[in-house]
């Protein structure tokens, strides 16, 4: 049934995802599936845990930085590959077995590098902000590729350069390819983990 309803989301959005549809998916009536679930909460609420269960969680004896590297990039590829996820994941509660064995592996992670309590609880914090919110906004950025390119063509046309030039030189940068949006996500993380393995406690 939840692989039925992620079926859904993904070829529609989350807003595709109905009772009905899903029933109608199934091959049965959409009353039956009230046997096996509540309510339509519950089946959201096990779509985003069986979405979180796809992302790698690399083995405790992984280098600390690395692995929340690998984590934070495979997440981001999940919510990726299913665009309802990022936003449904923030929406949701986090008590799915599958999230809560990401936030204990992760905090886990944190705590062992050697990073103080507090330090701990803020970095899982900025970590999953930088996932979230930068996923969010490649998402929901509307143009690509050649869109983008005409449209950045057409805005520095109207901009008086001599006003902006800083601007004008950042527009441009979009247009250049190794200015890609996996690189910027990737770093950033990594500023984030870099800056965090100079304040943990020394072994």
């Amino acid at each position: 049934m939840l692989r039925a309803a992620i079926t859904l989301a993904d070829e529609g959005g989350i807003e595709a995802l109905s009772m009905r549809k899903l029933a109608k998916e199934l091959g049965v009536e959409a009353m039956s599936l009230y046997n096996h679930v509540a309510n339509k909460d519950e089946i959201l609420d096990g779509i985003i845990d069986v979405v979180a269960a796809e992302a790698d969680l690399p083995s405790d004896g992984a280098d600390w930085k690395n692995a929340i590297r690998q984590s934070a990039t495979s997440i981001r590829d999940v919510f990726l590959r299913h665009p309802w996820a990022c936003s449904l994941w923030m929406s949701r509660r986090g008590d799915g077995s599958a999230r809560l064995r990401r936030s204990d592996w992760m905090l886990r992670m944190l705590r062992d590098a050697g990073l103080s309590k507090d330090l701990t609880y803020h970095a899982f914090h900025i970590v999953e902000s930088h996932i979230l919110g930068f996923t969010l906004q490649q998402l929901n950025f509307p143009y690509q590729g050649e869109e983008l390119a005409g449209l950045a063509a057409t805005f520095l046309q109207q901009l008086p350069a001599g006003e902006y030039p800083d601007f004008v030189d950042h527009v441009m940068q979009h247009l250049e390819p190794r200015h890609g949006d996996e690189g910027g996500f990737e770093f950033g993380l990594d500023l984030i983990l870099d800056g965090l393995e100079r304040l943990r406690e020394p072994a």
